[in-house]
């Protein structure tokens, strides 16, 4: 049996080939255009996503079952009678609702998010950007007054355009700020709180159904990409967990049946999956800036070869002989939900050279990942050791970093298309098969450190001066 799974991410999308025999192979991979209209506006041409999907199916071949994961808060507006998008996909490093957001926050709506979707008010989730659009776009308010708005995540309008069916999975529909945790069902306070009408939203299904068909071949997997890495790197019991580092960092632990509400740690609840009427949990941490802040320093010239310039460092740390830095690029999330916050180099001198920034590039990001890793641990236990996926993991200096900082092993195998795999493995339980276990090497990094809170202390006194900039400088 083959299954094809398509992975629609921030920058690109892919499709993973994988049959119970064990091949896997990505048979196609087409990067997308980033559209940044205004400072801090982030978006996509969903034509242009839709039509990626397209040709990385028809790459595929044939196949039995088909699954796609999705950028997860990225959404937009669609006619339910055509499917023609009325609007463009707002990203999820989307910030354009900043200050409706802080409105609702002066009325007091931070409770109510939290109690219910588990989630702090931020212009990262679709929420906001949802009622933004039908405010600012005037073919959506045309479409509402006419009875023929769709609104939702990016899955749904791909769904509804390729197989006709206008649903999302429960995964996505966590990362949204309108569904209730607990019940799985869209919340209609939650709607009237952010003004979304809940008639304009997709139907909520299991991440493993029946989400209809392309070219008669059944789509029986949908989920968010961050979950479908934890499933992909078989993380299945409660305090298993992940870091993928692509544009962002996206770390996750498995909750189980519990969920793990810890907002005064910046920490988000979220689904991790549901199966067989089964929902599992996760905690959920996440990091703005990881691959965006690597590709920022290529652009302005700190790195030109990505592999060369990053595997490996000799002798102490960067922040050790005084230079640091925080990609705040984007502003803070987990734990900070600090969307003032500025990235900020400290410490320079004459000597410092451009080999020392991009030291401390990576010894930035992975500090902000180990204060999500602790954040997580004090809430639900991590094991031993954390599994790493993404462009960041195949430097070396970065996993013995991240290693020496969170004080577990860090493993990284030399398959990492996990978003992709899990994605698979998750479309063929629908098809009531199991894929095999990518055969692969792993490699562990061991902490070398004994106590990493000198370092941490410095990174996070580097981080406070940080937060506010873009408040105090406006």
């Amino acid at each position: 049996m083959r299954v094809a799974a398509i992975d629609q991410g921030t920058t690109s999308t892919r499709v993973l080939v994988a049959d119970t025999d064990g091949m896997l192979q990505i048979a196609c991979a087409i990067t997308h255009q980033q559209f940044h209209p205004h400072p801090g506006w982030v978006e996509h041409d969903p034509e242009e996503l839709l039509a990626n999907i397209r040709k990385c199916l028809d790459a595929a071949g044939v196949v039995d079952a088909i699954g796609i994961d999705n950028q997860g808060e990225s959404c937009l507006a669609w006619d339910a009678e055509t499917g023609e998008a009325l609007s463009p996909v707002i990203v999820w490093q989307d910030n354009r609702t900043e200050e409706a957001v802080a409105r609702l926050k002066d009325r007091g709506a931070a409770s109510l998010t939290l109690s219910r979707a588990g989630l702090p008010l931020d212009p990262y989730f679709s929420a906001s950007k949802l009622a933004w659009i039908i405010n600012n776009v005037p073919a959506a308010k045309q479409a509402l007054a006419a009875g023929r708005l769709r609104l939702g995540t990016t899955d749904a309008f791909f769904l509804d355009r390729l197989t006709g069916q206008f649903a999302t999975d429960i995964t996505t529909a966590s990362r949204t700020s309108l569904m209730t945790l607990e019940s799985g069902k869209w919340d209609a306070d939650l709607c009237d709180l952010f003004g979304v009408p809940i008639t304009c939203l997709p139907e909520i299904r299991p991440t493993v159904a029946d989400y209809g068909r392309i070219g008669g071949i059944p789509v029986t997997a949908s989920v968010v990409d961050q979950q479908a890495a934890l499933f992909g790197h078989g993380c299945r019991k409660p305090g298993d967990a992940k870091i993928t580092f692509g544009t962002g960092a996206f770390a996750l632990a498995v909750t189980g049946q519990e969920i793990a509400r810890a907002p005064e740690k910046g920490l988000l609840p979220t689904v991790a999956w549901k199966i067989e009427g089964k929902t599992t949990y996760a905690v959920d941490g996440g990091v703005y800036d990881a691959g965006a802040a690597v590709e920022w320093a290529r652009r302005i010239g700190i790195v030109s070869d990505l592999e060369k310039d990053l595997d490996w460092f000799e002798g102490e740390a960067a922040i050790e002989r005084g230079v640091v830095f925080v990609p705040a690029l984007s502003g803070l999330a987990c734990p900070h939900w600090d969307r003032t916050a500025a990235s900020l180099f400290l410490g320079m001198s004459a000597g410092t050279t451009q080999a020392d920034l991009r030291q401390a590039l990576l010894e930035g990001i992975a500090l902000c990942a180990a204060d999500v890793v602790t954040a997580m641990h004090a809430h639900v236990p991590i094991g031993s050791a954390v599994a790493i996926d993404g462009g960041l993991a195949r430097s070396r200096y970065f996993a013995q970093f991240l290693a020496d900082m969170i004080g577990r092993d860090v493993i990284v195998a030399d398959f990492d298309e996990r978003t992709a795999f899990g994605t698979a493995k998750l479309a063929a339980l629908g098809a009531s098969v199991t894929l095999p276990e990518p055969k692969t090497e792993l490699h562990i990094f061991h902490p070398r450190v004994a106590n990493s809170s000198a370092v941490r202390k410095r990174f996070h006194d580097a981080v406070a001066r940080c937060k506010g900039w873009r408040e105090l400088s406006e």
